[in-house]
């Protein structure tokens, strides 16, 4: 069983309530527009990190995240990338190879707006966006997921609210 905090579009700022709401997770993703590589070291001394870069991320969080991370936890292959649209709706240039190679769970920032859903046409594929935990962009209140991955199964799905943008 693994606990996993989600977190995204950061834009430099990092809310310390985030450190309560995931002090229970057993590790952090980001997906991306994190701003400066001071908020990736807060998250990586504090839990585990997997972290991609995003559209207005530093050179610094360039180097240090990649622009994809595909891996396996609990039995589910998870693709995590920052521009990647949202069902049906996928980015260009992730489509065909969510066609071809569907994984398990595809999460993406950069929309802003939390989503959590299954597209049926992609094998029933979770796609989750914790939409974003900065206070730059449109949103109104900034959010955060929380969840269990365990051995195939997908539970304690929680939407976090961390108070207006």
């Amino acid at each position: 069983m693994t606990r996993i905090g989600l977190i995204s579009d950061t834009h430099y700022f990092l809310d310390d309530t985030v450190f309560t709401h995931f002090k229970d997770c057993d590790e952090i993703w980001h997906a991306g527009d994190v701003g400066g590589v001071e908020i990736l070291e807060k998250l990586q001394a504090f839990k585990p990190l997997r972290a991609v870069h995003g559209n207005i991320d530093a050179k610094e969080v360039r180097w240090a995240a990649p622009e994809n991370q595909h891996f396996e936890i609990e039995g589910f292959r998870v693709w995590m990338t920052h521009i990647g649209g949202a069902p049906p709706k996928y980015n260009p240039t992730v489509r065909p190879l969510l066609k071809t190679h569907p994984p398990d769970i595809f999460v993406c920032g950069h929309s802003h707006i939390l989503r959590v859903l299954r597209d049926p046409t992609l094998q029933n594929m979770l796609y989750l966006n914790p939409g974003a935990a900065g206070r730059e962009g449109f949103h109104k209140v900034r959010t955060l997921l929380r969840f269990t991955l365990d051995n195939g199964k997908v539970s304690q799905m929680e939407a976090i609210e961390l108070g207006k943008r």
